[in-house]
């Protein structure tokens, strides 16, 4: 591929986002589409636009734009939480270090790859990209000094900005723990793998374990039920929803104790509009399970003070590491309730059958990565296909087909991973939405470095020959050499799976696709329900870190690949400050567990570009480069040492600092009895029964406490007006 066809292809990806872009101003201001475009204010407020017809609601406008520069992180952290700042401050730390990269290697490691060989060049449009990479240079050369200066720069600049995100994100998580209101999660302990007995119920052994060895701070427990039983009264829940909705009510929220938990459910007194009150008196009792034939070897055990809950779950409570298992537990709104009821002896177990699923998975898709890597080289598709010979020689059709086919293919292979993977967390047995979801990011993060980077360079290598399992030892110098060899196909992928990717994301073209078929094609009168979404760090993230991998492993060998990659960045940071603002919903908070992962791959992807060029045979390459490895590694043993403890362990000064905070407020008997009604099990597990928009049987949603801006008691034209400031 030439400077030309890389210019088409970008022309393509171009106008695909400002025609995406332009579509996405003219539908945000349709009133149809709130559920689709404002689904943060939409759940919080009972919205019924009434918008005249406007010529002005059909004409793009780039206010959105706007808003979403001039957005301060207060009103980020106000509307996602800690991890919507951290996830913007991934994507401006990428910024920053790429901006740094493109000055240095555009201005200084371009030109010596460009002139690296005495050859005569062609016009820059149709040069090809291989003259703008290191395989243009000499082996040996005494010019590779200005790549190894280069990586240094490159390198201490990265390791300097890595420390301050790293350093900021930690003090922002020990405020966000001092700071917020007291959490339920910080004084409740989940225990696991309860011995079973003949004599009495799980929740007799628990009481009278605790009981026993923590008697001056054990305060309560609630036992987690089978999911069967729960689901049972959410059952009979909906028959009498059925029952009552023909009735014109009124629907006013009410407490009332949970006999399945003993805690306090929300429910509903239904008034009659103009009459008198109709109680639905609905006798819990009557469904109350037997406690020895229902209950789970799980429980959640509540304490006096957050000091003495992190001593207990960090403590070995038996001589059998498989018995007693105890932990912090999740934050309720956190808690992931179908896997509680998994016997903790299984969980090793699925662990290993997912690993193995999981590697056969990245195993199968060997196939379509190395018929993607076929696709872009023309002698290598001729020789398969013989047929479409003659239409290679198109100019046009050659450059779609063996430059920008094969990303899309593979962007189309790859959209199937991150359900998967999703999938395998929810298998693995994990007891937390935000660890599924964590250990989600991890598994795509990993597929997606292996297959989209790895495979891809080594198949290139497999097409042309045959015997590269036979040449194990030369495996680290194929590396190095076919890297730059396949800087067109990443740069190509950066334009189709980044450009293309935020553009739809901008659109939500699915919500917006159920959102027509309700309205026009079904006819519906109901308001849409269940349309919160969380924000999707698992895919999401993955494709920013292996952006980073690409940037800096690349910004050496084929710099030309760090001006499209810095569009990309700068369309990732409006559009997803947008979507946070308007779109996604926090329905629970991680504080920042993401981060240690992104930091992570950025060490490990910086390690991967200075192994890539030290390879290089070069005894210059090899002697500056090998301490930057070891320079890298041990900054990222120092953040380890001086930061990763935070993210996996709450300090004890902080939380005794709390607890004698609490002491002197008098704040004690008001948590106490916040904790079994925070894990009320039947009111989490009835959640998606909705009995109105604003309410609904698990109680007040999280958003309600994350859209402080967002104003209560809309009229009908709110929408409008928002919409009209905002353009």
């Amino acid at each position: 591929m030439d400077v030309a066809d890389l210019l088409t292809s970008a022309g393509i990806n171009i106008s695909v986002c400002v025609v995406a872009f332009s579509l996405y101003s003219v539908l945000r201001k349709q009133p149809s589409n709130a559920c689709v475009y404002f689904t943060r204010r939409y759940i919080s407020e009972a919205i019924r636009p009434d918008d005249p017809f406007s010529l002005r609601r059909f004409v793009p406008s780039a206010g959105w734009i706007m808003q979403a520069w001039r957005a301060t992180d207060e009103e980020i952290l106000e509307a996602g939480g800690i991890d919507a700042v951290v996830f913007m401050r991934i994507v401006v730390l990428s910024i920053r270090i790429f901006i740094i990269a493109a000055v240095i290697c555009v201005f200084l490691v371009l030109p010596v790859n460009y002139y690296g060989k005495d050859m005569e060049h062609k016009n820059f449009r149709f040069e090809s990209i291989d003259v703008f990479t290191i395989g243009n240079v000499e082996e040996g050369s005494k010019w590779l000094w200005a790549h190894c200066l280069a990586l240094y720069i490159i390198t201490c600049a990265v390791c300097v900005l890595l420390y301050l995100e790293y350093k900021s994100i930690t003090k922002m998580r020990l405020a966000h723990i001092t700071g917020s209101h007291p959490n339920p999660s910080h004084f409740t302990v989940l225990v696991r793998g309860i011995p079973w007995s003949q004599d009495h119920s799980y929740s007799k052994s628990v009481e009278s374990f605790f009981s026993t060895y923590y008697p001056d701070t054990y305060v309560d427990h609630q036992m987690i039920y089978r999911p069967s039983t729960v689901h049972k009264l959410k059952k009979d829940a909906k028959k009498m929803y059925r029952i009552l909705r023909p009735v014109e009510t009124e629907y006013v929220r009410g407490d009332k104790p949970c006999y399945l938990c003993g805690g306090t459910a929300h429910t509903f007194k239904l008034l009659q509009n103009g009459e008198d009150s109709i109680r639905s008196q609905t006798s819990i009792d009557e469904l109350h399970p037997t406690q020895i034939e229902k209950e789970c070897p799980a429980a959640f055990v509540f304490f006096k003070n957050r000091y003495a809950a992190v001593v207990a779950a960090q403590v070995l409570q038996s001589s059998n590491p498989m018995l007693w298992v105890t932990q912090l537990a999740p934050e309720p709104h956190d808690v992931y309730w179908s896997n509680l009821g998994i016997p903790y002896k299984q969980v090793w177990v699925r662990k290993i059958v997912v690993l193995l699923i999981a590697l056969a998975f990245v195993f199968v898709f060997l196939f379509p990565v190395t018929l993607v890597q076929g696709l872009t080289q023309p002698h290598v598709l001729t020789r398969w296909f013989p047929q479409i010979k003659g239409v290679l020689k198109l100019r046009f059709l050659n450059m779609l087909v063996t430059g920008y086919l094969p990303s899309v293919i593979l962007i189309l292979f790859l959209y199937t991973v991150p359900p998967i993977m999703m999938l395998l967390s929810r298998i693995e047995g994990n007891v937390s939405r935000s660890d599924r979801k964590r250990s989600a990011c991890i598994k795509v993060l990993y597929f997606t470095i292996w297959n989209v980077f790895f495979v891809n360079v080594l198949s290139g290598s497999f097409i042309n020959q045959m015997s590269i399992f036979s040449q194990i030892r030369e495996l680290p110098m194929m590396l190095a050499k076919q890297v730059p060899t396949q800087a067109t196909f990443f740069t190509t992928y950066v334009l189709s799976s980044g450009w293309a990717s935020l553009a739809f994301e901008l659109i939500q073209l699915f919500a917006l696709i159920c959102n027509i078929l309700r309205r026009f094609i079904l006819r519906s009168k109901k308001e849409p329900t269940n349309i919160a979404l969380t924000f999707p760090h698992h895919t999401e993230i993955p494709r920013l870190l292996l952006f980073g991998l690409l940037g800096f492993t690349l910004s050496i060998l084929a710099p030309i690949i760090l001006p499209f990659l810095l569009v990309y960045f700068f369309l990732a940071f409006l559009v997803y400050r947008n979507q946070i603002l308007h779109v996604y919903v926090t329905k629970y908070e991680s504080a920042g567990q993401f981060w240690p992962i992104v930091h992570n791959a950025t060490i490990f992807s910086l390690v991967i570009a200075v192994a890539v060029l030290a390879m290089k045979k070069s005894p210059m390459a090899s002697g500056c480069t090998i301490p930057l490895i070891i320079i890298s590694l041990l900054f990222n043993e120092y953040c380890r040492k001086r930061f990763s403890q935070v993210f996996k362990r709450n300090p004890a000064q902080v939380l005794i600092e709390m607890d004698r905070r609490d002491e002197q407020w008098g704040k004690e008997e008001g948590i106490y009895n916040r904790l079994r009604s925070e894990y009320c099990q039947l009111a989490y597990i009835s959640r998606d029964l909705t009995i109105s928009k604003d309410f609904s049987v698990a109680g007040p949603n999280r958003q309600s406490s994350t859209d402080h801006n967002s104003p209560q008691g809309a009229d009908e034209n709110s929408l409008k007006q928002e919409s009209d400031s905002r353009e």
